[in-house]
């Protein structure tokens, strides 16, 4: 039995909580009780009960079952199966996406080959590589990460089910890992991010056997996929808590994992890279409250504008380009050394590298020209990166930026906005759609009737 999890699950009736279903989507309460109705065991699980009991509205609404994923699809058309590290399926519902897992069991080890797809295994370092393993509610609850995720709420009596003292630890407001915080974070590194994220997001303390390891193992993380650190770099840092996250991400050693050109600015708090990273985390946090747009092609601009600078000054001392080249293979060098890490796609990398050429632009710009940058897609982007360069900028830097920052607000002033394309609103700071490519597909000859077929 992993530490934490109680002996027999503490059963919480309907009238000792305050959960009710009108704060449950439709569509989960669909699959809910279409899984009850066919014979299934079916629960909500995880931080949608954990943020319910908290009094948050939970983003999402995770279901698990002891139906298989196959079966599952049977029951709902909407369906479709994902996911190979752990067997998933998601129920659609329009822009909604219900994700029902099946109870995960414990783990075997089976050298039969016709039951090595049935097993978890997991590399040299411990990592979990694939986790088929399905079990009961009682062992999909000690596999669980922290006991505060180790709640479900039954639909079958409207009751919570807890098995590791969770709804405590809600109220105490303390993240305690369920098992040794070692092998679970070695099975998982992400657990590392997500304990973090926990912690600034419910506003939680980590418990001492949570925090002790996490320094030493942060390295771990270099065996992430750098798709999957994506993903958590975006829940991370453009939900409203970027700034706590930073700070603790960077206190325990993990943001150095996640940013490692990023390493040698965090050791100066005072000096001006370090302000900006701190500031950019500030203004994306401001931003979200007040909901306003973002998009992680700004973030990952004002990230690497530093590491940014170090090439470009080194290319120009040793190979003597000018400032637009020696900007475009600087780019290229910073956003493919970091790509390694955290995969950054191109539809945020590129519009990321014209925010920055459009501030050697705002630099050199004059006469018509002047008048055409205001009409570039990235240009609001620009001059928001432009203030925050003056505002975080070296005192040698600070007046010349400053007043070149004072000089395209004034511009804006007078400019008639709204004759401008409707892309230089503030509208840009949101990612661009994207439209289907190409045009209607000609058919060749050779397929016509009657076509040439030699």
């Amino acid at each position: 039995m992993p530490q934490n999890i109680l002996a027999k699950p503490r059963i919480i009736p309907r009238d000792q909580h305050n959960i009710s279903r009108k704060d449950i989507s439709e569509p989960a309460l669909k699959v809910l009780y279409r899984l009850h109705n066919a014979g299934y065991e079916a629960y909500l699980v995880g931080g949608c009960v954990r943020d319910l009991l908290l009094g948050l509205h939970p983003k999402d609404f995770d279901v698990t079952t002891n139906a298989t994923p196959e079966q599952v699809r049977k029951l709902f058309r909407n369906c479709r199966l994902v996911g190979r590290r752990f067997r998933l399926a998601h129920v659609v519902f329009g822009r909604e996406i219900i994700e029902v897992a099946t109870f995960r069991g414990h783990h075997e080890s089976h050298d039969d080959e016709d039951t090595a797809d049935k097993v978890a295994k997991q590399n040299a370092e411990g990592m979990l590589v694939r986790d088929n393993v399905y079990g009961t509610i009682d062992e999909d609850a000690q596999r669980r990460d922290f006991t505060v995720n180790a709640l479900y709420y039954n639909i079958a009596d409207f009751s919570i089910v807890d098995f590791a003292d969770g709804v405590r630890d809600c109220e105490a407001g303390v993240l305690r890992m369920i098992g040794d915080a070692e092998t679970r974070y070695r099975e998982d590194p992400v657990r590392m991010l997500r304990a973090v994220r926990f912690a600034t997001k419910l506003n939680m303390r980590l418990d001492d056997s949570v925090a002790k390891p996490i320094r030493e193992l942060a390295p771990l993380l270099q065996n992430i996929p750098p798709a999957r650190l994506f993903e958590e770099v975006l829940k991370l840092f453009t939900a409203g808590k970027g700034l706590a996250n930073f700070e603790m991400l960077a206190d325990y050693h993990l943001f150095q994992q996640l940013f490692p050109l990023l390493k040698v600015y965090l050791k100066s708090p005072t000096e001006a890279p370090y302000q900006l990273i701190h500031q950019t985390f500030a203004d994306t946090d401001a931003r979200v409250r007040n909901d306003q747009r973002i998009t992680p092609a700004y973030l990952f601009a004002a990230l690497l504008w530093w590491p940014l600078q170090a090439r470009m000054e080194q290319l120009s001392v040793e190979s003597g380009l000018p400032p637009v080249d020696a900007l475009n293979i600087a780019a290229a060098d910073v956003i493919g050394r970091q790509v390694q890490t955290i995969a950054i796609p191109k539809r945020f990398s590129i519009p990321a590298r014209e925010i920055w050429q459009l501030q050697q632009r705002m630099e050199r710009a004059k006469g018509k020209r002047v008048q055409s940058l205001l009409t570039h897609p990235k240009f609001r982007a620009a001059y928001d990166f432009l203030l925050l360069r003056a505002k975080t900028a070296t005192p040698l830097e600070q007046k010349v930026l400053q007043q070149r920052a004072d000089f395209w607000t004034k511009l804006q002033q007078t400019t008639d906005m709204s004759s401008l394309p409707a892309h230089v609103a503030d509208k840009e700071h949101a990612p661009k759609r994207r439209g289907r490519r190409g045009g209607k597909r000609r058919r060749s000859n050779k397929s016509k009737p009657g076509g040439n077929t030699n």
